[in-house]
C-alpha cells in the first residue's frame, strides 16, 4: 500500500471539522445520558429503550441524504455549478418527503415499547420521550441535507460551529424540562426529547441562514431559478440513499436494539451497555469522520479524473483509518474506569459498562476499516453492495451470534449483554473484510477506473 503525507493532510483537513461536528452532536446524546443518569436508573433505561427505537429512524432517514454528499463532491470536482444546483434543489424536496415519512412512523414507537417486557415505569417514560422528540425531525433533515451540501463543496467547518451551537442550547434547555423550572413540569429523562427537539430547530434555522449568507457556499444562487420537482433526479439520489440508509440502519440497530432485548434483566444490565455504547459512539466519530472525509476526497478525484491520485488517496485512507483504530482502542481500555463514572455511581452498572468497553476494544481495527471502505464507495457513487454486505454482516451474522451467546445456552452459558458485543465483534469484522473487498473488485473492474 502506498501512503502519502500530503494525501493524508487533505484527509485529515476535511475530517477534524467533520470530527469536531460529529463529537458535538453526540455529546449531546452523552448529556442527555448523563443528566438522564443522575436522575434515577429508571430514567437511564427509559432513555436507552426510547433512542434504541428513534435513532434508528432517525439515521436511517439521514443515510438515504448522505448520498448528496458524494454526489455533490463529483459535481464540485468538475466544477459543475448547474449540477450542484439542480441535486441540492431536488433533495430538499426529498427531505420534505422524508420529514413526513419519519413524522408518521413515529406514531408506532409505542406498539414496540408496549411489547417489551420492561417495567411500567420505564415504559412510560420511553413513550413520552419519544412523543417530544419526534418534532425535531424536520429540523434534524434540513440541517443534514445542507450540511451535506456545503461539505461535499469540500467547506466542512460550518457544521462544527452549528453544532457547537446546539450543545450550547442543549445543556440549559435538558436541565429546564428534566427538572421542570420556571412553573414547568418535571418530565424527568423524556424531558430530554423536548430539549432535543428544540435543539435540533435551532441548528436547522442557523444552518439555513449561514448557507444564505455565505458567499462561498452560495445558497442563494443554488436556488435562483427554483425548479421543479424532477422525479428521475429524486430518484436518483434516493437509489444512491437506500443503500447507505440500510447500512446506516443496520450497524445503528445492531447497538440500538441490544437494550430491547435485555430489558428483562433490569435497569442494572440496561443502563451497563448504554454507558458502554455512548462512549463507543462517541470515539466512533473518528473513523467515521475520516469515512465522510474519504467519500469527499475520492468523489472531487474521480470528478476530476485523477485517477492515479485517486488510489494513492485510497490506500492512504486504509492507513489512517488503522492508525484512528488503534488510537481509539487504547484511549478506550485506558480511560474505561473513569469514563464510567461520569454515567452512573452504581457500582453493579461502572463495572458491567468497563467490561464491555474491553470487548469494544476489539472490534476498532475492523470497524475503522469498514467504514473507510464505506466512504470510497460513496465517493465513487457506487453504494448497492453496502446494504447487502451490511445485513449480512451485522445481522444474520452479528446479532444471531449475539442472541445465541446472551440469552442461550447453546454454546456457552447465556453471557448477557456481553454475548451481543462478541457478536458485533465477528459482524463487524466480516463487514471489513467484505467491502473492502468489494473496494478491490471495483478498482479492477471498472473500466472508468483504470489509470
Amino acid at each position: 500500500m502506498t501512503f502519502s503525507n500530503w494525501e493524508a493532510k487533505r484527509l485529515l483537513s476535511l475530517a477534524i471539522p467533520v470530527f469536531l461536528a460529529q463529537v458535538t452532536l453526540v455529546l449531546m446524546s452523552v448529556v442527555d445520558t448523563i443528566m438522564a443518569g443522575q436522575v434515577s436508573p429508571t430514567d437511564l433505561a427509559a432513555l436507552s429503550i426510547a433512542t434504541g427505537i428513534w435513532n434508528p429512524l432517525l439515521l436511517a432517514l439521514q443515510g438515504i441524504l448522505l448520498a448528496l454528499t458524494g454526489v455533490i463532491a463529483q459535481f464540485a470536482g468538475a466544477n459543475d455549478k448547474k449540477g450542484i444546483s439542480h441535486y441540492f434543489q431536488q433533495a430538499l424536496y426529498l427531505t420534505a418527503l422524508l420529514c413526513i415519512a419519519g413524522f408518521g412512523i413515529a406514531q408506532f414507537a409505542d406498539i414496540i415499547i408496549l411489547k417489551l417486557d420492561t417495567s411500567p415505569a420505564i415504559a412510560t417514560l420511553a413513550s413520552d420521550y419519544i412523543r417530544f422528540v419526534k418534532w425535531g425531525v424536520f429540523g434534524f433533515l434540513i440541517f443534514t441535507v445542507y450540511r451535506n451540501m456545503t461539505e461535499g463543496m469540500g467547506m466542512t467547518k460550518p457544521a462544527f460551529y452549528i453544532s457547537l451551537l446546539g450543545l450550547a442550547v442543549n445543556i440549559p434547555v435538558n436541565y429546564i424540562f428534566i427538572n421542570g423550572l420556571f412553573g414547568l413540569p418535571a418530565y424527568g429523562g423524556a424531558g430530554c426529547g423536548i430539549a432535543t427537539a428544540l435543539v435540533l430547530t435551532v441548528m436547522a434555522i442557523a444552518q439555513v441562514i449561514y448557507c444564505q449568507m455565505s458567499k462561498k457556499i452560495g445558497a442563494k444562487g443554488l436556488m435562483t431559478p427554483f425548479e421543479k420537482p424532477n422525479l428521475t433526479t429524486i430518484g436518483i439520489i434516493t437509489k444512491l440513499g437506500i443503500p447507505i440508509s440500510l447500512a446506516t440502519f443496520f450497524e445503528v440497530t445492531l447497538f440500538a436494539c441490544i437494550p430491547l432485548f435485555i430489558a428483562h434483566l433490569g435497569a442494572v444490565a440496561v443502563s451497563g451497555h448504554q454507558i458502554a455504547a455512548s462512549v463507543t459512539t462517541l470515539l466512533f466519530m473518528m473513523p467515521l469522520s475520516l469515512s465522510i472525509a474519504i467519500s469527499i476526497r475520492i468523489g472531487n478525484l474521480y470528478g476530476q479524473n485523477h485517477l492515479k491520485q485517486l488510489k494513492v488517496a485510497v490506500s492512504t485512507s486504509y492507513i489512517l483509518a488503522a492508525l484512528i483504530a488503534l488510537f481509539v482502542a487504547v484511549t478506550t481500555f485506558l480511560g474505561r474506569d473513569l469514563i464510567s463514572q461520569l454515567y452512573s455511581d452504581s457500582p453493579e452498572v461502572l463495572a458491567l459498562a468497563s467490561s464491555i468497553m474491553i470487548l469494544a476494544c476489539i472490534y476498532q481495527l475492523p470497524d475503522a476499516l469498514q467504514v473507510a471502505a464505506n466512504g470510497i464507495l460513496r465517493g465513487l457513487k457506487y453504494t448497492a453492495p453496502i446494504s447487502y454486505i451490511t445485513f449480512v454482516s451485522y445481522w444474520l451474522v452479528g446479532f444471531a451470534l449475539g442472541y445465541v451467546l446472551a440469552r442461550t445456552d447453546l454454546i456457552v452459558p447465556a453471557m448477557g449483554p456481553h454475548g451481543f458485543w462478541l457478536g458485533i465483534i465477528v459482524g463487524l469484522t466480516l463487514a471489513a473484510v467484505l467491502l473492502m473487498y468489494t473496494v478491490h473488485r471495483r478498482f479492477k473492474y471498472e473500466p472508468s477506473l483504470q489509470a
